[in-house]
């Protein structure tokens, strides 16, 4: 369980990554005119959804877990909330409970979005430097 949740949420992380980089890889092969405008808008619009998914996703695997491990998310009292927990897991549910208590994923998700929203800019002027240095050799032969 632990690992297929690992495996979803790096497979998110990668594709906030990735999806600026083959966007813009998409759009240079592309005859639009306004080619920045472009793909500031449609990477911006993509890098949203994926981290809005991505901190929905980091919430709701805790709660997969947490039920994985025989916690009971309606208990009324700690012996409701941990009576199914074996003992060697009580470290491991007391720290994923803890890790989900504080703000919520939708808050999270917009701070995500402002932190991760400058790697679209980035990706754009690292494809434009190289580019740009392409040229200047093709031109210099």
């Amino acid at each position: 369980m632990e690992k297929l949740i690992t495996l979803v949420s790096f497979s998110l992380f990668v594709g906030i990554l990735l999806c600026p980089i083959l966007l813009l890889r998409k759009i240079k092969t592309t005859k639009i005119r306004y080619k920045f405008l472009t793909y500031l808008t449609i990477g911006l619009f993509l890098n949203a959804v994926i981290v809005f998914v991505f901190a929905w996703w980091s919430y709701t695997s805790d709660l997969m877990l947490l039920e994985h491990y025989g916690y009971d998310i309606d208990g009324m009292n700690e012996t409701e909330f941990y009576g199914n927990v074996i003992p060697e897991n009580m470290d491991k549910v007391k720290s994923i409970q803890r890790s989900i208590m504080g703000i919520g994923w939708p808050l999270k998700a917009i701070f995500a979005f402002v932190f991760c929203s400058p790697w679209i800019i980035v990706v754009y002027f690292v494809f434009y430097l190289t580019d740009k240095i392409k040229l200047n050799k093709l031109k210099n032969q």
